[in-house]
């Protein structure tokens, strides 16, 4: 119970940056910024999100590490009180294919929000 809550939670902070920051840094890079006004405008709390991502990406980054323990802990045997051994390994495997979603959501969100403009400034150099 307590890994899926991680992992959903951790999905949650992953999508949360890539929704505040990420998002609209990809847009306006492809030239759609007028797309990311009118989505601030349909959705302002955007803008609070946006000027609090340090605190997102710390959290998401933090839930993310808790979910990384969770799952790769070592441990000897599994109980599992649902359908046996079978349902225990596929449970694992998507657990750990949803965690590694969000790992890549997180690492993909902090690299456009905190280092694709300063790698674009470096490479015009």
């Amino acid at each position: 119970m307590r890994q899926s809550v991680a992992n959903l939670l951790s999905l949650g902070g992953s999508l949360s940056t890539l929704i505040c920051c990420a998002l609209p840094s990809v847009l306006v890079a492809l030239g759609a910024g007028a797309a990311v006004a009118s989505l601030v405008s349909a959705l302002p709390w955007l803008v609070w999100v946006s000027r609090h991502k340090g605190w997102f990406f710390l959290i998401a980054g933090l839930l993310l590490a808790v979910n990384l323990a969770l799952v790769y802990r070592p441990r000897g045997t599994i109980a599992c009180a649902v359908g046996g051994g079978k349902a225990c390994e596929d449970a694992k495997r998507w657990n750990k294919r949803l965690l590694w979603v969000s790992v890549a959501l997180y690492g993909f969100g902090v690299f456009m929000t905190y280092l694709a403009l300063p790698l674009r400034q470096w490479l015009e150099r």
